[in-house]
């Protein structure tokens, strides 16, 4: 799968749509942006503080989808509707509201579980942008590599990271275990959530 997909996350009562996209160079000002926020730094790595360091991420991001065994996207929040406007009107541009990835896919042995991770941006937390746009990813993974044998996701974070555990559980990922630190990479244990493929 090396053609780029678009995926849509439809809009709730209180938030508007998201689109979901593969990452382009015209994201770089808002990754910069967004990787300003001291939070997702600590969670995110590498730390993206320049323009050409947000270039390098992106062009990664590119190459990944060539690989065809990850696949980012980058998060965007559709502009609400004005009322009174007419949509071919109001040309109010999608602004970036996270990232999310699906790691690891790909036909054969070994390949029955991959691994989902997703950033939001600190202006969009606590509005539903993760869960909406990790199970838009959820879904889309599990139609598009079902029948190389995907019957598994995985989700990894720091144990300390309460707000990832929320995510996860809104979004269909069960606890599975502790994973114990690995310095330096992983300095603190982590937990595993697991959303198995529909039966």
């Amino acid at each position: 799968m090396n053609a780029p997909v678009t995926l849509h996350a439809a809009a709730t009562p209180t938030a508007p749509a998201l689109l979901l996209r593969p990452w382009c160079v015209q994201d770089v000002a808002a990754l910069v942006e967004a990787y300003r926020d001291p939070d997702l730094r600590r969670w995110a790595s590498p730390p993206v503080e320049r323009a050409d360091e947000g270039l390098r991420w992106v062009r990664d991001r590119e190459r990944d989808w060539a690989s065809g065994t990850r696949f980012g996207f980058a998060v965007l929040e559709e502009a609400p509707e004005t009322p009174g406007v007419p949509e071919v009107l109001d040309a109010t541009p999608p602004r970036l509201v996270g990232h999310v990835v699906l790691k690891g896919v790909g036909p054969g042995p070994g390949k029955a579980c991959a691994e989902v991770g997703y950033w939001t941006a600190a202006r969009a937390r606590g509005r539903g942008v993760a869960p909406r746009a990790l199970e838009t990813l959820s879904a889309w993974a599990f139609r598009s590599f079902r029948a190389d044998g995907l019957e598994c996701l995985e989700l990894l974070h720091q144990a300390d990271n309460a707000a990832s555990c929320r995510v996860a559980e809104k979004s269909g990922y069960t606890f599975s275990r502790i994973l114990p630190s690995a310095p330096p990479s992983y300095p603190l244990d982590g937990h595993l959530h697991l959303r198995r493929a529909a039966a």
